[in-house]
């Protein structure tokens, strides 16, 4: 017969923003009777990376204990330049997300079922129980986006395992010296260990098509180029990111249900240029775990409050996104981070961030440009 739990808050979704909520409620607020419900393994299989800047100090307890890697600074490399940045980068594997998130829960507060029904004060599970909460936050992943005008940074990774030490002190956060395919190609490295390289084969592309096998291949190759012997290969990953151009922010926090909570993608809550979730995530993380009101109202209130604002005040953002996909032509889509790269390391880091002041706005807009004023305008008077 199927069971009726109750509880305080369930989390519907263990990936990145659910699991980041469920921990900072167990630390800040352990009286709360918390359920964290995904099928799979809390953290899924990726590897989040950020920076120092993407986190405030208040918010660094949350964060600190998932760190897996952390480095001083970061390079950048394009056919024009080359420069080393001191900022402090930081990596997180899911393996250690797993482990924080799920020794934080108590055994029935993680149930390892899906979720066929998602209301503002019940979850309906697949095996027909049903988890009735003062508080429910949907955190399952992107839902529909097409109320959204996207591109894409879309990926593959793997973790190289060397015969011989590679010699890399710090991550190659953009490797652009390669090929220019698909729009904006770069490669991204993590060196893990002295024989341990984790390669990702990027770009920032008109589509979220990736053909898997291809771009393996090319992981492979550069590796190649650059002497490194491949051994084996550990983990692999693929993904696409959004990155939003404009569309109707309400509208798609009404998919799934207007007034439920919502936490990561689903909530609209990633950076418009680079697609990354986890600062906001951190934040909104932070904010339930400060709320006096967990009740499905007042969550829903919090958590659409938060990703409303966010929303409108990344219209830059998107207005930059909108010239690179609509102005650019994809080949030539480099010469703008390029050029981006050549400006103040604090103004970099404050707009990965999403806190561009309007100093760093105008900074960025004026200038020679890297694409055509004509086209420029165009393109941002033809997004949505």
């Amino acid at each position: 017969m199927p069971a009726i739990i109750q509880c305080d808050v369930a989390i519907v979704g263990g990936g990145l923003a659910g699991g980041l909520i469920a921990l900072a409620l167990r630390k800040k607020r352990p009286d709360i009777d918390v359920r964290l419900i995904e099928p799979g393994p809390i953290g899924g299989d990726h590897v989040w990376s950020f920076f120092s800047g993407d986190v405030v100090e208040a918010d660094r307890w949350l964060a600190a204990p998932l760190v897996s890697y952390r480095w001083p600074a970061y390079d950048v490399a394009f056919p024009g330049h080359r420069q080393t940045l001191d900022q402090s980068y930081y990596s997180i594997e899911s393996e250690r997300f797993a482990g924080v998130v799920g020794a934080a829960l108590t055994p029935d507060q993680r149930i390892a079922a899906k979720a066929v029904g998602v209301g503002a004060g019940a979850v309906v599970l697949a095996n027909g129980d049903r988890i009735e909460a003062r508080g429910v936050i949907d955190a399952r992943g992107a839902a529909d986006m097409s109320a959204l005008e996207l591109g894409w940074q879309k990926f593959a990774g793997r973790e190289l395992v060397l015969v011989e030490p590679h010699g890399i002190e710090r991550p190659i956060v953009m490797d652009a010296t390669v090929d220019q395919i698909d729009g904006y190609r770069f490669v991204y490295c993590l060196p893990f260990g002295e024989r341990r390289m984790f390669v990702e084969d990027t770009y920032y592309s008109d589509t979220p098509d990736i053909d898997r096998a291809v771009l393996n291949e090319r992981i492979l190759a550069y590796a190649a180029s650059r002497g490194w012997h491949v051994e084996s290969i550990g983990r692999e990953e693929s993904g696409a990111l959004p990155v939003a151009i404009g569309g109707d922010f309400d509208a798609l926090w009404g998919v799934g249900g207007a007034k439920i909570a919502k936490a990561g993608l689903r909530a609209g809550l990633f950076h418009p240029t680079t697609g990354y979730s986890l600062p906001d995530a951190i934040r909104l993380a932070v904010a339930v775990a400060e709320a006096s009101d967990l009740s499905s109202a007042a969550l829903h209130d919090l958590t659409y409050r938060m990703a409303k604002r966010a929303w409108d005040d990344r219209g830059f953002y998107r207005m930059l996104d909108a010239m690179l996909f609509h102005a650019a032509e994809p080949e030539e889509r480099y010469r703008i981070f390029e050029r981006f790269y050549r400006l103040n390391p604090a103004l970099i880091g404050r707009f990965y961030a999403g806190r561009s002041t309007m100093r760093d706005k105008a900074r960025i807009l004026t200038g020679k440009p890297p694409i055509p004023i004509g086209r420029a305008i165009a393109a941002i008077r033809g997004a949505r």
